[in-house]
């Protein structure tokens, strides 16, 4: 988004400054800021944001002229942002990501992180998270969990493909407005571009998934997705497809080539993985998430889990 791109669109948010204290006033409120340190670089300290779009998606620009350090936490939403110019740490300490010109980096998903800024113009995509889950939802299996690879740098042409999907998107506002087609399919185009961007952690659709034929087993699969955190059995899932027992075990074994429960226990780790990284380190134990969704045997549960997420649960706790 440039300076000329938000002739003709109505700001959600516009604010700008010259002094330390204002910079702080105005950004922190919008990314949870609690620590806060903004400083000068020179005598001439400035700072801008400007927001366009809606509730489900908005295109963002954010300049300083300074510095600015401190922590941030987003609930509900899939931040992406890339530089322009000058120079940015995301998740300082052992996940730390500095950022390259014109790579877009996310935000840590629901999880408090530090950032440090300096300098900068910076270009950030904000998007609601059912609609990504909703977009998501073309390819995988979304069971209500939202992780992405954040570590693996994307490739120039998922770049490339993002880059002109926000554009494109930007473009549909000003010209169609927040109301038309355009703006709300540009915005599914965006978290298209998102997905090939980083590795959407979910089990792919397999093919024909959508078709009549597999109607029964995508109940169950709803039905546990839904119903994950209950002491769902077997017999559940059958009756919630119609099916017997038999046939809900061939349909799954045929169509997703593992047994109702053993998908059932993958859906369950996503989410014990999905409240580790949303917990605070401190404030609750590997153990009581684990329980939580139904693991009682810490080592089956940690060397599962290591195999599914690279890590530790305590490693992702910690983070």
């Amino acid at each position: 988004m440039d300076d000329t791109t938000n002739e003709g669109l109505r700001s959600l948010v516009s604010v700008s400054g010259s002094d330390t204290d204002g910079a702080i006033a105005d950004l922190a409120g919008m990314y949870a800021g609690k620590a806060w340190h903004s400083a000068h670089v020179d005598d001439d300290f400035w700072y801008r944001y400007v927001a366009v779009g809606d509730e489900r998606m908005s295109i963002r620009r954010s300049q300083m002229h300074g510095s600015l350090r401190g922590d941030v936490a987003v609930e509900g939403e899939v931040v992406v942002q890339w530089l322009d110019s000058g120079t940015a740490t995301v998740d300082t300490g052992r996940n730390a990501i500095r950022m390259q010109p014109g790579v877009p980096v996310l935000f840590p998903i629901e999880q408090r992180f530090d950032m440090e800024y300096r300098d900068w113009d910076q270009r950030l995509v904000h998007l609601d998270r059912e609609l990504v889950l909703d977009v998501a939802a073309e390819r995988f299996l979304v069971d209500g969990t939202l992780a992405f690879d954040r570590f693996t740098p994307p490739t120039t042409a998922a770049v490339e493909r993002w880059r002109a999907s926000v554009a494109s998107s930007v473009r549909a506002l000003r010209d169609g407005g927040a109301e038309s087609l355009a703006w709300h399919e540009s915005q599914r185009d965006v978290v298209r571009s998102l997905l090939d961007l980083y590795r959407f952690h979910g089990e792919p659709a397999p093919v024909g998934w959508g078709e009549h034929r597999n109607a029964r087993v995508r109940s169950a699969v709803e039905t546990i997705h839904a119903r994950a955190h209950e002491p769902l059995t077997v017999s559940d899932l059958a009756c919630a497809a119609g099916l017997s027992v038999r046939g809900l075990q061939e349909s799954f074994q045929r169509t997703l080539d593992r047994t109702p429960m053993q998908y059932l226990r993958e859906v369950r780790l996503r989410h014990a993985h999905d409240d580790l990284l949303r917990a605070e380190p401190g404030s609750v134990a590997v153990a009581e998430i684990a329980a939580r969704w139904g693991f009682t045997h810490m080592g089956r549960f940690s060397g599962e889990y290591l195999r599914r997420f690279g890590e530790y649960p305590k490693q992702t706790l910690r983070r």
